[in-house]
């Protein structure tokens, strides 16, 4: 259980490091190719395939470009079971700061990211 503990911490920060620094190889790394990303738009489950959020990420000035201090940090890791896991976080693109939900699985090839929810709070 220890050993799966640090593997998930180890997705969970190659996906913040990839995200800091807008690396994409970084970020398909961590997340399963079929994976989404939900939030609330409008009132409205906004519904976001990791393929077109990774082109999002290819044009956008990443953080550390910025100089953007990062903020990271993991709050919990609920490790369900031997495939199962569980990750809360938080982490910004400032002015943006985002709560992070993220569902893992064990695949034959490791941990990877399957789902990730999330919050966005603006805040100067």
């Amino acid at each position: 259980m220890q050993s799966d503990l640090k593997a998930i911490e180890a997705v969970v920060w190659t996906y913040l490091d990839g995200l800091h620094e807008g690396d994409v190889t970084k970020l398909s790394s961590a997340f399963h190719e079929g994976s989404h990303l939900y939030s609330m738009q409008d009132g409205a489950v906004n519904d976001l395939p990791r393929d077109k959020w990774l082109e999002w990420v290819k044009t956008r000035p990443s953080a550390k470009s910025k100089n953007l201090q990062r903020t990271d940090r993991i709050i919990s890791i609920d490790l369900s079971g031997p495939e199962t896991a569980f990750v809360k976080l938080e982490c910004s693109i400032h002015p943006r700061y985002f709560t992070d939900y993220l569902n893992l699985l064990r695949l034959q090839d490791g941990w990877r990211i399957v789902s990730k929810t999330f919050r966005t709070d603006t805040r100067e």
